[in-house]
């Protein structure tokens, strides 16, 4: 699967990206045919604390998923959108069969 991670209005670091790529990379034991996966990070303005935000798209054979998910920390946001991926890909997997 091929990554593609834009930080927007910062410089992500690379240990940011290598922790979000193994969680995606992860992806692919629940739906084998992931062909792409674009990460877009992203800091609000909003004055809460809950202000990283995390946006993933998967680019799957048939259909896309997205999930978009906010929290105090990127890697939250990471691992939070990582599992409501599993999610959708677990029931798209289980329509295809």
């Amino acid at each position: 699967m091929q990554i593609q991670v834009q930080s927007i209005h910062f410089k992500a670091d690379g240990s940011l990206i290598q922790f979000i790529q193994d969680k995606l990379n992860k992806l692919t034991l629940f739906h084998p045919g992931i062909i792409a996966a674009d990460v877009f990070l992203r800091l609000d303005k909003d004055q809460d604390r809950e202000n990283k935000c995390v946006e993933v798209k998967l680019n799957v054979p048939g259909s896309d998923v997205f999930s978009s998910r906010k929290a105090t920390s990127f890697e939250e946001a990471a691992s939070d959108a990582a599992e409501a991926l599993r999610r959708q890909l677990e029931k798209v997997r289980n329509r295809a069969a």
